[in-house]
This record gives structure tokens, sequence and C-alpha cells, in this order.
């Protein structure tokens, strides 16, 4: 590979940064945290070593994630952490400057597409592309998006869901749901809080999420023991919590996610819902992950419902592969070139 002609796929994600390298594969698999101190905003710390910090730091230290619902909520900081990341995976050379394809939610407007470029422009990048995220899991899960018939494609994030039917290498229709990890999180935490009047944190309430979660109450049977504050008493309190509650817990923002895809297959054309019908979806991202979410939504939707072999790693995989894939529509991609 030559120096300053490097390419790379990036899934910039509310909860994680993947890059994919060409010929290399997955090289950076980082939380998108970052700990500053909160007067000077000087950066501490990033990554793995930032979400260690996340709900344990002092006051003058504040723990934050500058992509937030899928998008840049802190431009400086974003343009920091991806400086960052590219400096640690290409190293400080001004020659070597990757172009970049980066994954943006399908309902981002212009103005926030315009961030994501002028940020990665900023941290080094020698030409930018975006691509819309369902486009890229679709190619990261191995689907022939190529050809006439439909695949539908749900990618469940951190911080967004995205539905899109795919035919002929573009998105037929698309919906961008600002319901994923995050909102299952904070449900958890609200639940507890209710219920137990027990204050727990955002990595305790993932931890639960995986641990014992569930999307269909009744599916699993496990328990776990939860620690956090008592908000009556002040003091450190566990209890146990089992699956059925932590179903019971997220079942308002899985409501959601199963109606905005019910929704988009109601709008989708007869010849390419007659596909689906028999194909079925392909779930992908964090979220698909969560114990019982095919069961779901296969009871939802009525079509099967398939796991992709690396959700994880589908959208970034996807964005990769994305740089040298002709096929794929340029309606569903936006590119600028640095100065």
């Amino acid at each position: 590979m030559k120096v300053g002609l490097v390419e790379a796929g990036i899934d910039l994600g509310t909860a994680t940064v993947l890059v994919y390298v060409k010929n290399r594969g997955i090289v950076l698999r980082e939380p998108s945290v970052v700990v500053m101190e909160r007067q000077s905003k000087r950066i501490l710390a990033i990554g793995e070593e930032a979400r260690r910090m996340l709900g344990r730091t002092p006051g003058n230290i504040v723990a934050t994630r500058p992509l937030r619902d899928g998008v840049i909520a802190d431009y400086t900081i974003t343009e920091a952490m991806l400086r960052y990341f590219l400096g640690r995976v290409f190293g400080k050379s001004p020659l070597a400057r990757p172009r970049l394809m980066i994954c943006v939610p399908s309902g981002v407007t212009s103005v926030e597409k315009r961030a994501v470029i002028q940020a990665a422009e900023q941290a080094g990048a020698r030409s930018t592309q975006l691509i819309e995220e369902p486009l890229a899991a679709a190619l990261g899960a191995g689907l022939d998006i190529t050809a006439p018939g439909a695949n539908l494609v749900v990618d469940i994030g951190g911080g967004t869901t995205d539905i899109a039917v795919l035919s002929l290498g573009g998105i037929v229709l698309s919906h961008s749901l600002r319901v994923a990890g995050d909102k299952l999180d904070e449900a958890i935490i609200r639940y507890i809080r209710r219920e137990h009047n027990l204050l727990i944190g955002e990595r305790t309430a993932e931890e639960i999420k995986i641990t014992v979660g569930t999307a269909v109450p009744g599916s699993r049977d496990a328990a776990m023991e939860v620690r956090g504050r008592d908000l009556v008493a002040g003091l450190p309190k566990s209890i146990h919590l089992g699956s059925d509650q932590v179903g019971a817990a997220i079942t308002e923002p899985l409501t959601s996610i199963t109606d905005s895809v019910r929704s988009v297959l109601e709008r989708t054309p007869p010849e390419l819902a007659a596909d689906l019908a028999q194909r079925g979806l392909v779930l992908t991202g964090g979220g698909a992950l969560l114990h019982g979410i095919d069961l779901l939504l296969r009871e939802r939707t009525g079509i099967p419902v398939h796991i992709a072999d690396d959700p994880l790693s589908c959208v970034a995989l996807g964005a990769g592969r994305a740089l040298e894939y002709p096929a794929v529509s340029e309606d569903h991609l936006e590119f600028k070139r640095s100065k």
C-alpha cells in the first residue's frame, strides 16, 4: 500500500468508532467517549480509557460523548477524537492522509453532513465520502444489493435505528429513528429508579441490557445483582434484577422500533414486498445482539428475520467495501475533496 493512497471506512457511531482499512480489515474499535477538564477543555483521555472513567470523574473533569443520535453534538471534540483515532491507525506523517468513507444515518440533514466532512478534513483526511448507514450495513452483511430483488436492513446502533429497503444498488425507501441502544439504557435507568428507588449509571444499565436483557419477556430466565445508590437513604444498595423486569423496562423503545419497521414495510412497493416476504429482513448493529430481538420483529412483521454474522462490524466493513464498489448508487454518496 503506497503512503498517501491509504483508504479507510469509518463507522462514526454514537457508542463506538470502528475503522476499516483496505487490505487490513478492522484495525480499530474504540468507544466514542472523551474525558476532558471542565474549565480548560484540555482532553485527558479518548476511547476505552475514557469509557472506564464514565460516571467516576471528579467535579473538575467531565466524560462526554461528542456524538449524539448518530450526529455530531460537539464539533471540536469530535474533530479531536477523530484526529486521535486516525493518528493511531495511520501515524502522524502528513503524507499518510487517508481517503475516508464515513457512515451517517439516513435521516441526517445537509448541515449535519457538512459537519462530518469538515471534521474529517480538519482531522487529516485527504478526501471524504459519506455513505448512508443501512447501505453500508447491507454491504458489510454480504447482501447482493445490485440485484433487482429487495433487501430490508434494520441497523440498530447506539443512537439511531436505520431501516431501509434496498434494490439495484440503491435505497428505495428508508427511515431513521433516533431510538436505539442508548434509549434502551435510559429506559432501564428510569425503570430501576421508579420501581426500586435506585440510581444507576449508563455503564451499569448497558451491562444489565447485555447480561439479562430480553426483547420478549418470558423468553429468557436470567438474573443479576445490580448495585447503585439508594435515592431514599442516599447509601449504596444492591438489588436482584430478572430478565422479565428488564424486558418490561424496554418495551416502549422497542415498540417504537418495531412500529417503524412495520411502517417501512407498509410503504414498500408490492413487487419488492413480495421479495421481502420470502427473504425477510437482516438485523445489524449492536442492538441485533439483544436477546429475543429477532423473535420480536418476526412476531410483529410476519416475515423471516436474520441476524448478520458480525452485526457490530457490518457498517464499518460496508463502508470499506463501498470505496471500491462502483455499483453503489451515487445518489447515496456525497463527496468532498479536501483543499
